[in-house]
């Protein structure tokens, strides 16, 4: 772990990433591309010093709360969180300032944070975002090692609907050859259907391989599925996209079973609900005489 100076901590979409790098040890993530010209081990993390002065700085410059997005590139209950608590620093000024937050993570440390997402849900608009990528819970461990498991991350979905706060899966990477199955489609979309979320994400069946995550990939590759990395040279050579076979089959069965229950699965659609700002009630902010 190591600090580094930031000016801004908020993107002009109002994206937040208050840490660089993971420890989760996903073997797909796209975040080790160096196309992120992340200068430093993945591994050995980047955590923004003053991050939560640096977002009271931003959000009292606001001229109207909005959503604020945390998650997209670096998850956000990594295991530093747990003593740095610099996430749930962030979130009770969200929540001090009026403002909604849309978060995404894999972790179920998230729980420990229930209490100030209730605030900011019933104020405004808290939308818990949760990755779910393979049904079995052995071929998870392999594939997402350091990291709560799928049955956990069910079992997050769950307490967030207990506890009324709206939920999306991203129901990505699908490894082609690996998790591209109907068996674990199904499983996945029948925790989804039992947690009651509002919508799903899915940009297609399979993954994305580009300079430094497709190294990571074929090195775990070779480690957990011997052979397995010479079917995918042969299959996708050097392409950025790499499509499951069973694409069309299994986004067939997916958008059926998003009608059929009334969850949220066009990607605009779902883009749209999570950046969409809602005042519940009105009550005395800072932003009052401003």
């Amino acid at each position: 772990m190591h600090y580094a100076d930031y000016k801004t901590i908020l993107s002009p979409g109002n994206g937040m990433n208050v840490y660089r790098g993971c420890t989760h040890g996903c073997i797909y993530c796209d975040s080790r591309s160096v196309c992120y010209r992340m200068d430093h081990d993945f591994e050995d993390i980047e955590v923004k010093r003053n991050a939560p002065q640096i977002l009271e700085d931003q959000l009292r410059r606001k001229r109207a709360p909005c959503m604020i997005g945390t998650g997209a590139m670096c998850d956000p209950y990594i295991h530093l969180e747990e003593g740095l608590q610099v996430t749930r620093q962030c979130l009770s000024l969200i929540e001090r300032y009026g403002f909604g937050v849309s978060i995404l993570t894999k972790s179920s440390r998230i729980l420990r944070d229930i209490d100030i997402l209730k605030a900011i849900n019933r104020r405004t608009k808290c939308v818990v975002q949760v990755t779910l990528t393979t049904y079995d819970e052995e071929l998870c461990r392999k594939i997402e090692p350091n990291v709560t498991t799928t049955s956990e991350r069910f079992y997050v979905l769950k307490e967030m609907n207990e506890a009324g706060i709206p939920t999306v899966v991203w129901l990505c990477p699908i490894l082609p050859f690996i998790n591209d199955s109907e068996e674990n489609l199904l499983g996945l979309l029948d925790y989804c259907i039992e947690a009651k979320v509002r919508g799903i994400l899915c940009f297609g069946f399979g993954m994305t391989l580009r300079e430094g995550n497709r190294e990571y990939f074929y090195q775990s590759l070779d480690r957990l599925f011997p052979g397995m990395k010479q079917r995918y040279i042969e299959t996708f050579g050097d392409s950025y996209s790499c499509s499951s076979p069973n694409s069309a089959g299994l986004m067939k069965i997916f958008r059926e079973v998003c009608k059929e229950h009334n969850m949220l699965y066009k990607t605009d659609e779902v883009f749209g609900y999570l950046k969409q700002f809602e005042e519940k009630s009105r009550q005395t902010s800072l932003f009052d005489g401003f």
